[in-house]
């Protein structure tokens, strides 16, 4: 048993982000065969993420604000503190910040067999799929 140094904050890529996001990550694989990620993730207002896929899903629990996330069909889904939102295995979404407030959520994922593909990026959120109505 151990009690795990603390990580930066870091601010994530405009590569992959649009607008200021920031990560602070509550647990990470530690040994041997353990794929467990957990971050709480602080979008600012209009802030998101870029579309992407995890190759073994993700959940996301709100804890501040309304968040935003929509899929590749079009459809928009408000989520709020306390509720959370699970993307299954390859369906390409994002995440963003709804309204004019800040929003957080905690991300929770399994690492791929390969850790370098557990996440999937491409092009980055348009306006127009950005403001869908939900």
């Amino acid at each position: 048993m151990k009690i795990l140094p603390t990580t930066p904050t870091m601010k994530n890529p405009p590569e992959q982000f649009a607008g200021d996001v920031w990560v602070d990550f509550l647990a990470l694989p530690q040994d041997g065969d353990q794929r467990m990620t957990v971050a709480t993730v602080h979008f600012a207002p209009g802030a998101r993420t870029a579309w992407h896929s995890h190759a073994r899903g993700q959940f996301l629990h709100v804890t501040q604000g309304v968040a935003r996330f929509g899929d590749r069909d079009g459809s928009i889904v408000e989520v709020h503190p306390g509720q959370t939102l699970y993307t299954p295995p390859g369906e390409e979404h994002f995440h963003a910040a709804g309204g004019d407030g800040y929003m957080e959520h905690v991300a929770m994922l399994e690492s791929a067999d390969d850790p370098s593909t557990t996440t999937t990026w491409f092009e980055h959120v348009s306006e127009a799929d950005l403001n869908r109505p939900a």
